[in-house]
């Protein structure tokens, strides 16, 4: 079965305590190569049957009205992943 992935991330001009949090633990760990962090949400959504252009707008209306929050967060991507099955070790 298809999968369709939503990736939102917090808006840019917002701060990311969690991304600060965790660019604050790599310097601490020793690991200076990135100097910033910023954390967003993945979602996968399994599809019942073929990927049309109908089910991305549906999954495209789906990230914008639910999936994200608009006031802090942009949804970045929607696209189908290619190769993968969804469930359990997947």
């Amino acid at each position: 079965m298809p999968t369709i992935v939503v990736e939102v991330m917090p808006k840019a001009e917002l701060l990311d305590p969690a991304g600060k949090a965790v660019a604050g633990a790599l310097g601490r760990l020793g690991i200076p190569t990135f100097s910033a962090v910023r954390i967003g949400k993945r979602f996968e959504l399994t599809v019942d049957g073929e990927v049309t252009e109908a089910v991305m707008a549906e999954a495209q209306q789906l990230a914008d009205d639910m999936l994200s929050n608009s006031v802090i967060e942009d949804v970045v991507r929607v696209y189908v992943l290619e190769g993968a099955t969804s469930g359990a070790g997947a």
